[in-house]
């Protein structure tokens, strides 16, 4: 439970840093912002577009008799907004890190600079760090793409499906959530996704205490928009310690007569 609360810790941080660093906040605001525009044309043109697709896709109901040619193809169509909709909530972070990689990398960057200490920054050029990012991304959402099938299937279980199903799903969600809002820092330090996963693994219920909360306010992608900035910030300042916890620093040592180290003895300098 203490993880669960110190990882809400580390969303509120961050909202308060963005909160106390104005200029960040509106910086980083412009990606969601093309995001949602682009989503929300997209949603539009499905709703107006998804009767003559779903007509197109199901001929073999051309001759059916009225009521059920209209039931049929109207619960499809419905079905099939639904799904989209569903698709821009579960991919809405994904594509919007990725369409704002410079500008997150640089709000992570202030926070590093911020807190103090080495501010890693990747050698790597803008395109090949959006591919790595892309390449990440796809491979995060067929992993959630899995769950959500098993979950689906296990939804059909009396009460279980009513009950422990959603909330799973929602710990899965926040999760790669997660995942997704430290790979900008992470991807800095050039830690590779496998690590990535495993670096949260060790600390599942820090992670679930960060992520959930953000995904349930994350469902509503206008709320989305104006979070991201601090979520950003938060998984930066929440990679800070996760770091630091996994590559203590060397204690100093002082040379022998042999001239090796002796661990944990501090260095001196002779007068």
């Amino acid at each position: 439970m203490h993880d669960l609360g110190s990882g809400f810790g580390y969303v509120m941080k961050g909202q308060r840093w963005v909160a106390g660093h104005g200029r960040w906040l509106g910086f980083g605001l412009l990606p969601g912002l093309v995001t949602l525009v682009l989503y929300a044309g997209a949603l539009v043109g499905l709703f107006y577009g998804a009767d003559n697709l779903i007509a197109w896709t199901t001929p073999f109901a051309d001759d059916w008799a009225s009521p059920w040619l209209g039931l049929f193809r109207g619960f499809l169509t419905v079905l099939l907004f639904v799904l989209g909709l569903f698709l821009a909530v579960i991919t809405f972070t994904a594509v919007t890190l990725l369409v704002g990689q410079p500008f997150y990398e640089s709000l992570s960057e202030e926070v590093d600079r911020t807190e103090g200490g080495e501010v890693p920054r990747s050698e790597l050029p803008l395109w090949r760090d959006l591919w790595i990012s892309a390449r990440d991304s796809v491979r995060i959402l067929v992993r959630v793409a899995l769950y959500g099938i098993l979950l689906f299937a296990l939804g059909f279980i009396p009460v279980v499906g009513q009950t422990v199903v959603p909330v799973l799903g929602f710990c899965v969600t926040g999760y790669f959530l997660a995942e997704e809002l430290t790979a900008v820092a992470l991807q800095r330090r050039g830690v590779e996704l496998k690590e990535r996963l495993a670096l949260l693994r060790g600390r599942r219920m820090l992670t679930l205490g960060f992520g959930v909360p953000i995904a349930l306010a994350f469902l509503v992608p206008v709320v989305a928009v104006f979070l991201m900035p601090g979520a950003v910030a938060g998984a930066t300042l929440l990679v800070r310690d996760l770091t630091a916890e996994r590559d203590p620093e060397e204690p100093e040592t002082e040379p022998d007569a042999a001239g090796a180290g002796r661990p944990g003895v501090p260095l001196t300098l002779e007068k």
